[in-house]
């Protein structure tokens, strides 16, 4: 089999294609012969070295990858849901980057008819983080007012998607002109484009005088202070991750800027919170492989979902495995739109 292999942190040089051993098959997991895998931001600050989970879970080596697309080769003992020959999608907490993985079944899932693999392979780490954050951690009410930034990215197109199943009243957050029309595809009532000159938070106040119920933000310090700001009584700002703190360019970690981004991280008083209504939410899903309770029911609602058709199979772009480094660059540019893929 062949997998991306990193030894050490540091830039694109450090994923390297190598050929392995096949992964042994234990008990309770599925056996994939991989068509596709999934790409997103994490898989960059795993490289760098800075992904916290990456860290406590694997060190150095590691095969980067939350999630992927493919063929069951063969089951182990006890898995009775899957034969050898399904198409199916899973996540998994690292070495996604692989032409072969074993995974526990109870991260597989069967891939939809509506669905191709090079799509299959884009759905479950990016929809399991926006069910979660927007379904599973808060009640929203049935006329929610919400705000997604990077709404044309991985995570941000899930969110918008699924908030306008829900009947929710969505504004997205882009950083380039391009994405515009990708976030009103899916759904979104309004678009605002950080690039243009006239863009301020003060006009999305205005826009919208009674403030959001939710905001996502995986930005950082850049926009989390304007994040909350923007909350109405009640509202919530969920963060998942600090994007701002990362290279978008050169694909090393620029100790300064992190070191000044961590600096500038506003700081919340919880007593101040009280007064005001607001809460702040935060989370990673590759902490959370352990609740299998909470999974289950995540992959559920999706299934569930998928089949009444309400969800639409995310847009793709794809590079061969050999081309592994030039799709880290696009992603960390932020010039993509909707998810990437590594083929097999």
């Amino acid at each position: 089999m062949q997998k991306i292999y990193i030894e050490s942190a540091g830039g694109y040089e450090k994923l390297k294609l190598v050929t392995c051993n096949d992964p042994s098959l234990i008990k309770g997991e599925v056996l994939i012969d991989v068509s596709y895998a999934g790409i997103n931001y994490a898989d960059c600050l795993v490289r760098i070295g800075v992904y916290a989970s990456a860290k406590k879970y694997v060190g150095w080596p590691i095969t980067p990858g939350f999630e992927v697309s493919g063929t069951v080769t063969a089951v182990g003992e006890g898995v009775t849901n899957f034969k050898a020959g399904d198409k199916v999608m899973a996540f998994t907490r690292f070495n996604g980057y692989s032409s072969k993985i074993s995974i526990p079944a109870c991260q597989v899932m069967p891939l939809p008819e509506s669905f191709t693999l090079e799509q299959g392979a884009c759905f479950p780490a990016v929809y399991m983080t926006a069910y979660y954050s927007m379904l599973q951690i808060f009640y929203l009410p049935p006329d929610a007012n919400i705000l997604v930034h990077s709404a044309a990215g991985g995570v941000g197109s899930a969110l918008v998607s699924l908030a306008k199943d829900k009947g929710y009243k969505v504004s997205g957050v882009v950083g380039r002109s391009q994405k515009i029309q990708h976030v009103l595809d899916l759904g979104a009532d309004h678009v605002y484009d950080k690039s243009d000159p006239k863009f301020n938070w003060a006009q999305v106040q205005k826009d919208n005088l009674l403030g959001f119920d939710a905001v996502f933000d995986a930005n950082g310090y850049t926009t989390i202070q304007s994040s909350f700001d923007l909350l109405r009584p009640t509202g919530k700002l969920v963060i998942y991750g600090s994007h701002s703190l990362i290279p978008k360019s050169g694909g090393k970690l620029n100790y300064f800027k992190a070191i000044w981004g961590l600096l500038k991280t506003p700081k919340f008083d919880p007593m101040k919170m009280i007064s005001e209504n607001k809460s702040i939410i935060c989370f990673n899903v590759s902490f959370l492989f352990e609740e299998q309770r909470l999974l289950a029911q995540n992959m559920q609602g999706l299934l569930e979902l998928i089949k009444k058709g309400d969800l639409i199979p995310p847009k793709v772009k794809s590079f061969p495995i050999e081309q592994v480094a030039e799709a880290h660059k696009l992603i960390e540019s932020g010039n993509s739109i909707g998810k990437l893929a590594l083929k097999f």
